[in-house]
């Protein structure tokens, strides 16, 4: 199946390219050859990834982000992780007033923020610089809203998160003709 009618079968789903994104910048980074062999399965991965040139920072698809778990270097990483899960959901600022602790070394983290009216802190655990996967749960719990959830598709230390609802992520499965995503484990 040719890349762009992958592209515009993603998009029906609700996953389309980031505005200003293109098929050259996704084949900058891998040849064509590559996204077609398999359909949806590299692809998947691309969108969630930021794209690999100038100016930096910019995402292929506002409704996913490739996740690497191993990422917490200290203070602000627990942030970074809510924005960006926030970023997908498509509400920048669901968590507000965010701010967190991370001490590797005396092994104490926390995270903080603002839902609604609630002010929320949470306990994290600490191993090593590896993501907890149970705090990451709780915010995923806070920004599950409109019938949408997230979705995960599992890359060894890492995972690809989309947000979608449940009709899309079983039409998906379909045409990739196996599991691509599964809703996220909470």
């Amino acid at each position: 199946m040719r890349l762009e009618e992958q592209l515009d079968r993603l998009a029906e789903l609700g996953l389309p390219l980031a505005a200003g994104r293109t098929v050259d910048e996704l084949l900058y980074s891998w040849p064509r050859e590559a996204y077609e062999r398999e359909p949806f399965d590299l692809v998947l991965f691309a969108l969630g990834c930021a794209v690999e040139a100038e100016p930096w920072g910019r995402w292929f698809c506002d409704r996913a982000w490739h996740f690497d778990t191993e990422c917490v270097r200290g203070r602000g990483s627990y942030v970074s992780i809510a924005r960006q899960l926030c970023r997908i959901t498509g509400r920048p600022d669901a968590l507000s007033d965010l701010r967190d602790h991370v001490d590797l070394g005396a092994e104490e983290a926390w995270i903080e923020y603002t839902v609604g009216d609630r002010r929320v802190n949470w306990p994290i655990e600490v191993r090593d610089d590896w993501a907890d996967l149970m705090l990451v749960g709780y915010l995923i719990d806070e920004l599950e809203c409109g019938g949408r959830r997230f979705h995960v598709r599992h890359n060894g230390q890492a995972m690809t998160l989309f947000f979608l609802d449940d009709d899309a992520a079983g039409r998906l499965n379909a045409w990739a003709g196996r599991q691509a995503v599964a809703p996220f484990p909470g």
